[in-house]
């Protein structure tokens, strides 16, 4: 059975058993200072507002404090996809470098979503980095063959050294994606769209959930948000467990899961 608390992260964490988790995915506050609000508008009015805070007293101290708990949680076999932004993502891995041990950090991998405005002082900041650790390295599920193929960048280059029926079976196929991943945000007109602050798009967790889990395993997301963890993990026949103490990520759930089987614990 999934399930999906209100309550804060913590207290979630707290209320799971130790090795009991297959496979964590979690976008948590990115320690930006700011409340995040995505107003809804018609004929150029802004009608209402979602919003949720991501102000914090001493973020790296709040941030250890789950990484902890996490790392506690997680199953032998597990992987843990600790997503956040420029703001305190090198300093995230340093903790998580203490807590899982530099020998267990799997990957670093670069969301690139090329979207927005450019200002014309800097590079313009358009990816997020995805730390990825294992609770025992060489112990942990990664699925190579039911990882989504990309295209080839050069795929003529396939056609070195290869009969014509290899090198079109090979461009036919595409290629498994290295740790930097081009996909695009949630559009405003996009079908998945759910009026939610920095709703991540299904492809982007669907990747990490067929390469890091099974069928039936239990996927992990503390920081809920508008919930595309679960119902990725729904879609793709895994049980999910999630929280949120915002009521506009509880209200949005509500909404989004009204046809699927979840014990709400509210």
């Amino acid at each position: 059975m999934s399930y999906i608390r209100k309550c804060s992260a913590i207290e979630l964490l707290n209320s799971i058993e130790d090795n009991a988790i297959d496979l964590i995915y979690t976008d948590p506050p990115f320690g930006t200072q700011t409340e995040q609000t995505l107003n809804h508008k018609q004929d150029g009015k802004i009608i209402y507002s979602v919003s949720y805070s991501d102000r914090h007293d001493d973020y790296l101290v709040w941030l250890k404090q789950h990484i902890l708990e996490l790392k506690r949680v997680l199953k032998e076999t597990g992987t843990m996809y600790l997503h956040l932004d420029w703001h305190w993502v090198h300093y995230a891995k340093v903790i998580c470098d203490e807590v899982f041990g530099k020998e267990n950090f799997l990957n670093e991998i670069i969301w690139s979503y090329n979207f927005g405005g450019r200002g014309k002082n800097c590079w313009p900041k358009k990816h997020d980095t995805i730390l990825v650790y294992t609770k025992q390295n060489g112990n942990h599920v990664f699925n190579w063959d039911k990882i989504d193929r990309i295209p080839y960048a050069a795929p003529e280059m396939q056609r070195v050294g290869r009969t014509k029926e290899e090198a079109e079976k090979r461009i036919a196929e595409g290629q498994v994606p290295t740790d930097v991943w081009s996909i695009s945000i949630v559009g405003t007109n996009s079908k998945e769209r759910v009026n939610y602050p920095n709703q991540k798009p299904i492809k982007l967790i669907s990747r990490v959930i067929l390469a890091s889990s099974n069928p039936d395993d239990v996927v992990l997301d503390p920081f809920a948000g508008s919930g595309s963890t679960g119902y990725t993990a729904h879609l793709l026949n895994r049980r999910f467990i999630m929280a949120d103490v915002s009521d506009n990520s509880i209200e949005t759930m509500k909404d989004r899961f009204k046809d699927i089987n979840v014990d709400w614990r509210i």
